[in-house]
């Protein structure tokens, strides 16, 4: 991935390339699916809108949550309970782990909100 701009482009790091595809997938819902557990979904007071705006807005990522840099976990406390939010890459068939996180093109990803205790 390059950053327009400038005569010469710079490869980001691999690190930033899929924190940024992570970050579309979060903030705007492209690049991927995103599930959400019955465990969540039957949780009083549940709201899909609510829920999407927390994850969207999400900006707790540090070193002891997030070490390789990818924006790819959180946690949340929503509707009276402890949520977790993580983003896994896999295959274009979805069957087995990605090659290559980096690369959209051979990636689906798949973010998946659940109960902390659905872990």
């Amino acid at each position: 991935m390059d950053i327009p701009g400038s005569e010469t482009c710079v490869q980001l790091p691999r690190a930033e390339q899929i924190a940024q595809l992570n970050d579309n997938l979060r903030k705007i819902g492209t690049g991927g699916t995103v599930v959400v557990s019955r465990g969540v979904m039957h949780l009083t007071g549940f709201d899909a809108a609510a829920l999407a705006e927390a994850i969207a807005s999400y900006d707790e990522f540090d070193a002891s949550g997030d070490p390789h840099g990818e924006r790819d976990l959180g946690t949340l406390t929503m509707f009276g309970a402890d949520l977790l939010w993580k983003i896994d890459y896999y295959d274009p068939q979805l069957e087995f782990g990605s090659d290559d996180p980096a690369d959209p093109a051979v990636t689906k990803r798949v973010l998946t909100v659940m109960l902390a205790g659905e872990w």
